[in-house]
């Protein structure tokens, strides 16, 4: 998917740590955490535990697999990395239920909870490297009916559509279409809701692409943030734990105490250096950074994800295939550079 990365600026970080208190909160009860309560304030260590399910048959298992066939011990080793941790299921195509199903099936016999990413909003991605999307309004409502549906009541996080809020922000998405992507998505977070154990993170992007986090305020209500259990951070993106941490505590503050979630993927090294061209899009040298977990040390934020897939391609930049497709060399890279 396309992530727009500008600088982040002294400026902006002030900004952020000087917000005041909105006036006009959700007036809720904090939500519950993610995992369970005795996971909460607790520091997680680089490979904390986590109550997600690991796809034992996701493509950096199959290239273990592959690479362990092929004699490449060490390079196993190394994508054991990524293969034996929990990443997001991203349902594709005008039926999830197959993905969708399968997923929850194999967490079911050990209770573990399913990360899916809801990605089909009508005109995604501006047209850019992830265009597509539900062909209209209609269509988009019975493919989300459809996934919340077949998730049941089966534990699950739910990343609701990455870049819709952000780009109706930048401008990227044409205005005849901002009213209807707003309530599409409130109307999906509602439906997602309706399962008993779904949770549910409106993305917001990230601190390097909208940097004011007050110009996200007013869309993300509109999208129904306030009915949702936060929002989600960072995803896809590079930008490092402390800024985006500093990031969403103001965010939230705006919200009235919103909690939220952080890509922690691809953000071992955090993003490429300098205001170099496409800096969002398979950038070189980057690592995977904290292993997905629900013991954050903070809390606002409510859990440590792997929502992008690593390895798999942000689009065909620096010599990679078609966006989300797996790139085994990308993977390499990133889990040969990470901390543990």
């Amino acid at each position: 998917m396309s992530r727009r990365s500008v600088t982040v600026t002294v400026a902006a970080l002030a900004l952020v740590a000087a917000l005041p208190l909105s006036g006009c909160g959700r007036g809720e009860a904090p939500v519950a955490p993610v995992g369970p309560p005795s996971s909460r304030g607790e520091a997680a260590p680089p490979t904390g535990g986590s109550p997600f399910w690991v796809d034992p048959e996701s493509d950096a298992a199959r290239q273990v697999r592959q690479y362990e066939a092929q004699g490449r011990a060490e390079d196993a080793r190394l994508l054991k990395r990524i293969s034996e941790r929990p990443v997001a299921d991203w349902p594709a195509g005008d039926d999830p239920v197959p993905d969708v199903a399968k997923a929850v099936r194999g967490a079911a016999p050990g209770l573990r909870t399913v990360l899916f990413v809801a990605y089909n909003i009508p005109h995604r991605d501006c047209g850019l490297y992830s265009a597509g999307g539900a062909h209209d309004a209609a269509a988009y409502r019975r493919w989300v009916d459809a996934f919340a549906a077949a998730i049941g009541d089966a534990p699950a996080v739910v990343v609701l559509e990455p870049d819709a809020v952000p780009h109706i922000v930048d401008g990227c998405t044409p205005a005849e279409y901002h009213e209807e992507r707003l309530r599409l998505l409130a109307e999906a977070v509602q439906r997602f809701k309706r399962q008993p154990r779904t949770r549910v993170y409106l993305d917001a992007g990230n601190p390097a692409w909208i940097e004011r986090p007050d110009k996200l305020v007013e869309p993300l209500r509109r999208a129904g943030v306030a009915r949702a259990d936060g929002f989600a951070l960072n995803v896809s993106n590079f930008q490092t734990n402390d800024v985006v941490r500093g990031f969403g505590a103001g965010l939230s503050r705006l919200l009235g105490g919103t909690h939220f979630t952080v890509d922690t993927s691809r953000n071992g090294a955090g993003p490429l250096p300098g205001d170099r061209p496409e800096g969002w899009c398979n950038p070189p040298g980057r690592s995977l950074g904290v292993p997905p977990t629900d013991r954050t040390g903070d809390e606002l934020v409510d859990a440590y994800l792997w929502i992008k897939r690593p390895g798999d391609s942000d689009g065909p930049c620096r010599g990679g295939p078609a966006a989300g497709t797996w790139w085994p060399d990308y993977a390499l890279g990133l889990a040969r550079r990470a901390k543990a």
